[in-house]
C-alpha cells in the first residue's frame, strides 16, 4: 500500500440508487485494505437504507443535495457538518464537481477521486476510470491511488436489510395470502426515464402468464412508479399484487430474498436483485449493457433488441423516443422475457449456472453468447 491507513474514512457517493449499490465493492475493499477506525458513507436520503446494514459501514450520513443541501448555501452547510466530523481521509467514487468541492470545503486532509471529474484538481491523488469496464470495476479503479487494481478486488455488490424488514416483509406477504413456502415472482415495471421502461402491455402479459402458471406475482417499485404499476395491474385484469407504496427499500430487499425471480428494467431493482444474488431478467430498452450498467451477476439474463442502430440514444435514455418509433421497447416480446425466466428457473432447479460471468446473457429473439 502507498498510503497509511486513515483514522476516519468518508466515502462520498450521492448518485442514483443503482450507483450506490455498485459502489459497495469499493466500500468493502476500502474497509478491508485500509482498516480505518471508522468508515462513513455520505449518500442521498433515498439511498440511505441501502447502506444502513452493510457490515463494512459504521455510519451513513445524508447529503440532501436536492433539498436543504441545494445551492451554494446548502453546499457550505453540508461542508461545515462534515468538517465537524473530523474525517482524515475521503474517497469520491462520484465524479461530480459538487462532490469535489464539498470534500475540499470540509477540509479533509487526504482526498482521492477520479481524473475524469471536473473537480479533479481538488483531490490530492486521482485515478483514471477505464470506460470500457463495467461500472463496478470502473469505481474500483479509484483504488489505483493506493496501488490496487480492480482485478485484485472482491467485485460482487452486496447490500443487506435487518430482521425488522424481514418480519415486515413476512407480514406483508401474509396479508396478500402468500404463505411461507409459496413461490412468487417480482416484477418491477418502473424507471425514472420513460424510454427505459418496457411496455405496460408487455409487463401485464408477463404478470398474467406467471400468475396462471405459478400463482403469485408481486408488482413492486418506488412511489414515483405508482402510475405505471397501476396501469400494469389493470391491463393484467387484476392479476398479481400491486405493492407499490407498501414496501420501502428495506422491505423490498427482504421480499427479493424470498422471490424465485425478479424481472426488471435497467433500473435500481435490477442491481438490488443482483446484490442479493437472486436471479434477474433485465430488460434493456433505450440503454445497452455496453454502457457498463448491466447486471453484475452470473444469475442474470439480458433481454434486448441488439440490432437497432439508435441504441443507446443516451446514457440514461430520454423522456421520449428520438425517432418516435419506440422500437427498443415494443419489439421486445413477452415470449422472449418468459423464455429468459424459464432458463434461469431451470438453472436454479439444477443448481447449475452456465451464464457468462459479470455480464449477463444477451437475448435477442434467441439465446446468444
Amino acid at each position: 500500500m502507498t498510503a497509511a491507513a486513515p483514522h476516519r474514512l468518508l466515502i462520498a457517493q450521492s448518485g442514483f440508487l443503482g450507483d450506490v449499490v455498485l459502489t459497495t465493492p469499493l466500500i468493502a475493499e476500502l474497509r478491508r485494505r485500509l482498516a480505518p477506525a471508522s468508515l462513513a458513507v455520505l449518500t442521498t436520503p433515498q439511498a440511505r437504507p441501502l447502506l444502513e446494514h452493510h457490515p463494512a459501514v459504521d455510519r451513513v450520513l445524508v447529503d440532501a443535495k436536492r433539498t436543504t443541501g441545494k445551492g451554494l448555501q446548502g453546499l457550505l452547510r453540508t461542508a461545515r457538518q462534515l468538517r465537524q466530523e473530523g474525517f482524515t481521509f475521503a474517497a469520491a467514487p462520484h465524479k461530480s464537481l459538487r462532490t469535489a468541492l464539498l470534500l475540499a470545503l470540509a477540509g479533509i486532509p487526504q482526498r482521492i477521486g477520479f481524473r475524469q471529474s471536473p473537480g479533479w484538481f481538488l483531490y490530492h491523488r486521482t485515478a483514471v476510470r477505464d470506460q470500457d469496464r463495467h461500472e463496478v470495476e470502473r469505481i474500483l479503479c479509484l483504488l489505483r491511488t493506493l496501488g490496487v487494481e480492480p482485478e485484485d478486488c472482491e467485485r460482487q455488490p452486496f447490500i443487506d436489510c435487518d430482521e425488522t424488514a424481514r418480519v415486515r416483509a413476512h407480514e406483508l406477504l401474509q396479508a396478500v395470502q402468500i404463505r411461507d413456502h409459496d413461490p412468487f415472482f417480482i416484477v418491477c415495471p418502473g424507471s425514472v426515464w420513460p424510454t427505459k421502461r418496457w411496455t405496460v402491455a408487455g409487463y401485464a402479459a408477463v404478470v398474467e402468464r406467471l400468475s396462471d402458471s405459478y400463482g403469485h406475482v408481486l408488482i413492486c417499485g418506488g412511489p414515483d412508479d405508482a402510475p405505471v404499476a397501476r396501469a400494469v395491474h389493470e391491463h393484467a385484469h387484476g392479476k398479481g399484487v400491486n405493492l407499490v407504496g407498501q414496501a420501502d427499500l428495506l422491505i423490498f430487499m427482504a421480499l427479493v430474498d424470498r422471490a424465485r425471480l425478479v424481472i426488471s428494467n435497467d433500473s435500481a431493482p435490477m442491481h438490488i436483485a443482483t446484490a442479493r444474488n437472486v436471479p434477474v431478467v433485465a430488460i434493456f430498452c433505450a440503454t445497452t449493457p455496453s454502457l457498463g450498467y448491466g447486471p453484475y451477476s452470473e444469475r442474470a439474463i439480458i433481454v434486448e433488441k441488439k440490432d437497432l442502430f439508435c441504441r443507446p440514444c443516451s446514457r440514461h435514455g430520454t423522456p421520449t423516443c428520438p425517432r418516435g418509433t419506440e422500437d427498443c421497447m415494443r419489439l421486445i416480446t413477452v415470449e422472449e422475457v418468459l423464455a429468459a425466466g424459464d432458463h434461469l428457473l431451470a438453472a436454479r432447479r439444477d443448481a447449475v449456472t452456465a451464464l457468462r460471468p459479470f455480464s449477463g446473457l444477451s437475448l435477442n429473439g434467441h439465446f446468444s453468447r
